[in-house]
């Protein structure tokens, strides 16, 4: 009986711990870490006017730090010109110039496109040390990185595709 309580407990474990391929062993830069702890957002929107405005996957994964599946999701996959802004308040996040194929099966970016548009957050849930990446804007849940991006940053900002709204370059004509 003890050993079917196990089983189940490490499957449930299992089961929730795919965000973005982390490891244990992910390193905390602290010297770059910006907390955001004791801060205020922006802006706040009503819970209830974001349940209306989201769909359920965006509003699990943007103010409940849920994961969307791999491989499965609206950008991971995605190679037009354009900004990803945040789904919850619009603001430009990511642009597609620093974009790339982490094989993770979520959009990956190796740069933010401000370092003011996002804000970090040590991440120590599931046993494991983290740090989070916010919308600096509304504090949504955006995803997490990790320090196996290519250069020149070295980072991997393994983001959900759910708190995303991605908006195409206008092409201007001549």
């Amino acid at each position: 009986m003890k050993r079917i309580k196990f089983i189940s407990a490490l499957l449930m474990l299992v089961s929730i711990l795919p965000a973005c391929g982390q490891t244990q062993n992910e390193k905390q830069n602290s010297t770059t870490m910006k907390e955001n702890a004791d801060e205020k957002p922006a802006i706040v929107i009503d819970k209830n006017l974001l349940k209306e405005k989201l769909t359920a996957e965006q509003y699990s994964v943007t103010q409940m730090c849920s994961t969307e599946p791999p491989f499965k999701n609206k950008y991971w996959d995605h190679h037009i010109t354009g900004v990803y802004n945040c789904v919850v308040c619009n603001s430009p996040l990511f642009s597609s110039d620093s974009k790339f194929d982490s094989g993770t099966g979520w959009p990956s970016f190796f740069k933010p496109v401000t370092d003011s548009s996002i804000i970090e957050k040590s991440d120590n849930e599931y046993g494991m040390v983290r740090i989070e990446i916010q919308c600096a804007k509304c504090h949504a849940h955006l995803g997490h990185v990790f320090e196996d991006g290519p250069r020149p940053t070295g980072l991997r900002y393994c983001m959900n595709s759910a708190s995303l709204n991605f908006i195409p370059e206008e092409k201007t004509e001549k």
